[in-house]
């Protein structure tokens, strides 16, 4: 995402105008959302601590002296550093509450997972006051983030990128330029039971494929949770997400993201729930209020490229929505005060007739709202 950013500036400018790792297969009895983090929770449970990290000791030392697959404990305490982790199957587990890992400088990252193969897994543990990103994962394969909480780390709480398989789950975000849990350019993975307050984006899914946003409480960002589908990326494809059973109330919060960010300069404060383009895209189940500009918007690349003069979202992507499913959502009192775009301000929006979109693109069923564009909706069959 970072490349795209940096490169899109001119985008930025003229899109203000609209906006100013694998998953396990599923045990008998356990639930999509639980079963790989059971299998790790189990194994971990079964085993002894290899290392303790005690009070004033080093986590990076005993990431330095660890063996792949060994299981790393850490004591309550304030550490002052950032990790690097290189090693494959290797678990940070805080004991209990109180144990913070805090910049102890001008260090870009709190914990950095670089190339780590398979089975990194992160559980009760704070990060916060770094520069750039909380936790940043690449090529990292069946992750588990757990409990984790992530405060005012520049531009990201939680950022795994090019990972395949994982769960973040349970943890909290808040604070953050950019956005509080972002999976980017990924495949497998689940987010589920997690807060994000006080960013400006709350949860990003980004040109990943089979991702699972559920059961999370997203409040108080400039906006709640973004499907996006952006051109410019080594993925070129946004395919198979479902954004279930989420809170998504009063994202009002002034957009503060840093002037030479990128698309999240323009975010509208007010945004519930929007889905940029994509394939096979499902969004049911929520609870989406109080959020002033619109609670679930739809928009198509066609739209992008029309009001920013920017073609790659039509020559670059598929500017068209395939097979979106908008189900079963309660909307209420969206729209109150919106931020100054040229879209209707309302529970529900789509822009399908600005480009001569059908059902076969986008679909509404069992909604409650209050106010919509078009209206009448298109119905699912």
């Amino acid at each position: 995402m970072k490349s795209f950013l940096k490169c899109s500036l001119v985008f930025i400018a003229f899109s203000s105008v609209i906006l100013s790792g694998c998953k396990k297969d599923v045990l008998t009895g356990i639930s999509q959302e639980q079963s790989a983090s059971a299998i790790r929770n189990v194994a971990s449970a079964e085993r002894r601590p290899d290392l303790v990290v005690h009070t004033g000791q080093s986590i990076q030392a005993a990431v330095n002296a660890a063996s792949p697959g060994f299981i790393i404990q850490i004591e309550p305490s304030v550490y002052n550093e950032s990790i690097v982790v290189n090693k494959a199957n290797l678990q940070l587990i805080g004991t209990g509450d109180g144990v913070i890992i805090q910049n102890p400088g001008d260090a870009e990252n709190g914990i950095t997972v670089n190339d780590a193969g398979d089975g990194f897994v992160l559980k009760n543990v704070t990060v916060r006051n770094f520069e750039e990103n909380g936790i940043y994962l690449t090529h990292v394969d069946n992750f588990l983030l757990s409990h984790v909480t992530a405060i005012e780390n520049g531009e990201y709480g939680l950022f795994p990128v090019f990972c395949t398989g994982g769960i973040i789950e349970h943890c909290t975000a808040s604070g953050h330029t950019d956005t509080g849990i972002y999976v980017g350019q990924s495949r497998d993975v689940e987010m589920n039971f997690n807060a994000a307050f006080g960013n400006v984006q709350g949860l990003e899914i980004e040109n990943s494929t089979n991702v699972t946003a559920s059961k999370n409480q997203c409040y108080d960002n400039s906006a709640g949770i973004l499907v996006s589908y952006l051109p410019g990326l080594t993925s070129t494809t946004s395919i198979n997400i479902t954004v279930s059973n989420n809170h998504v109330y009063n994202n009002n919060h002034v957009n503060f993201s840093n002037p030479d960010g990128g698309f999240e300069n323009f975010t509208p404060a007010g945004t519930g729930i929007l889905v940029l383009a994509g394939t096979g895209v499902t969004v049911k189940d929520n609870n989406v209020s109080g959020n002033n500009t619109f609670g679930i918007a739809v928009v198509s690349g066609y739209t992008l490229a029309n009001l920013t003069g920017i073609t790659a979202f039509i020559t670059a992507i598929d500017p068209i929505p395939h097979g979106y499913k908008i189900i079963s959502n309660v909307l209420n009192n969206n729209g109150s005060a919106p931020a100054p775009i040229p879209l209707p301000a309302v529970d529900l929006l789509w822009d399908g007739p600005l480009w001569g979109g059908t059902a076969a693109n986008v679909c509404y069923l069992n909604n409650i709202f209050s106010t919509s564009f078009p209206s009448p909706l298109p119905t699912c069959n």
